[in-house]
């Protein structure tokens, strides 16, 4: 495929009509969509490195492609994997259907702020150790921190900025200062007062 991906069609192969966690992933993706593009448009006159409207958004609806591989009841998932395998489960499952690099890429290295080997290994994840895990580029590092604003349970409203680093805080101190670098950077200096 080019990089206009027709990404409905792969969301309408594995997430039917009438389904409760069609409802969920379309609901989750058009969010985080929303918000990177968003950031993006304040950001784009100042930063020649922010993707393409047509790449964001994309890259956001297919960035939880593998979510239905996983087990997770609470979002009407009920797959048998590991939840935490979702983002390589999806990255997979475009490979296998053709879709460009720049988008399985951020499918594989959404999850909290990125994922290192070390905490890998330290966590004793069910996650390969020769991949990346961790956004690098500027889509995969925008699609990324425009999740973590958004939950697929519960009310699925858009997270403050405090709730966000409060959870992102829970999974150490990497982690969490992955996460800082990314809403400075994804911030417009008005704004970023507001967190501070």
């Amino acid at each position: 495929m080019t990089l206009m991906t027709d990404y409905m069609t792969i969301i309408d192969k594995y997430y039917p009509e009438g389904s409760s966690l069609r409802d969920i992933y379309l609901r989750h993706c058009r969010q985080v969509a929303d918000k990177a593009l968003s950031i993006a448009r304040q950001l784009r006159s100042g930063d020649p490195t922010i993707p393409s409207d047509e790449q964001i958004e994309t890259a956001a609806m297919l960035h939880d492609i593998g979510i239905f591989l996983c087990d997770a009841p609470s979002i009407e998932c009920r797959g048998t994997e590991h939840y935490i395998r979702h983002g390589m489960l999806g990255a997979d499952l475009l490979r296998h259907e053709g879709v460009d690099e720049i988008y399985t890429r951020v499918a594989e290295r959404h999850t909290g702020s990125g994922l290192t080997r070390e905490e890998i290994i330290a966590d004793d994840l069910p996650l390969p150790l020769d991949r990346c895990f961790t956004p690098e580029t500027t889509l995969e590092q925008l699609i990324c921190y425009a999740d973590k604003f958004y939950s697929k349970s519960g009310d699925m409203a858009e997270k403050s900025l405090p709730k966000v680093m409060v959870s992102m805080a829970r999974f150490g101190p990497e982690s969490f200062g992955r996460f800082n670098a990314l809403h400075r950077r994804f911030t417009p200096a008005q704004a970023d007062n507001s967190a501070k």
